[in-house]
């Protein structure tokens, strides 16, 4: 059983109403994946508006494992001291993390962030020794591209997370830098600037599942656009 575990800010925890990019992959590692897998982690709700909370299991589609490390408004700085337990806990074999706009926007500059990559790393392979992991860069948001200052954090971010998957990659727990989404366009694929829609939920997954493919050979190309039954809503559960 391949257990992975997603860990993310609001892009990844997704609020009521959502499929969320975590579904849009389940479904394509369901079709592409040859043997058994899962989602794992500590938590399984999504955010709710209304309540300010995460206490919503209202998915669009509820019939996938629905366990994550995310939460709304949560960055590098919170999830390094996590990370440990919840790998620990939940057996998780791969960490695909979508992290780091929520620590530039409001917690620690570049530098700052990038040190608690490097313990995130650390107490994740203290966890399990081989544990491997996929690194999603800060990808384009309203605030990058009104704010100059913020944009170029966000580019020096993305260089040294670079720079710090290069260093920290070892043969026993690999490290992967995802590719921005390709084509990742804020009017198209957010609701707001920031938070995917539909469209951008399958880029999200398309971005970590050509990492899984490319990078270690599990899965393949990612079809949940154009397969039979991919569209919203139409999916049976599992």
């Amino acid at each position: 059983m391949l257990r992975i575990m997603p860990v993310g800010d609001s892009m990844t925890i997704g609020s009521a109403g959502e499929h969320t990019w975590r579904h849009r992959l389940w479904r394509h590692l369901c079709a592409t994946y040859e043997g058994p897998v899962t989602f794992v982690g500590p938590r399984e709700t999504l955010y709710d508006k209304a309540a300010d909370a995460p206490v919503s299991l209202a998915y669009a589609d509820p019939g996938f494992p629905r366990r994550h490390l995310a939460g709304w408004g949560e960055g590098w700085l919170h999830m390094a001291p996590l990370v440990g337990d919840a790998v620990r806990g939940c057996r998780a074999d791969v960490l695909l993390v979508s992290l780091g706009l929520i620590d530039l926007g409001f917690y620690t500059n570049a530098e700052q962030t990038a040190q608690n990559v490097r313990a995130f790393v650390e107490q994740a392979r203290t966890a399990n020794p081989k544990v491997g992991m996929v690194l999603l860069p800060v990808i384009p948001n309203v605030r990058a591209a009104q704010d100059e200052p913020f944009a170029a954090q966000v580019s020096l971010f993305n260089e040294l997370l670079a720079k710090t998957a290069a260093d920290l990659d070892e043969p026993a727990s690999p490290l992967l830098l995802a590719p921005v989404p390709q084509g990742w366009d804020i009017a198209a694929d957010t609701y707001d600037g920031t938070h995917p829609n539909a469209s951008g939920e399958h880029r999200l997954a398309e971005t970590f599942a050509k990492a899984l493919h490319q990078g270690w050979g599990l899965g393949g190309p990612y079809g949940g656009r154009t397969a039979p039954g991919a569209r919203d809503g139409a999916v049976r559960a599992v």
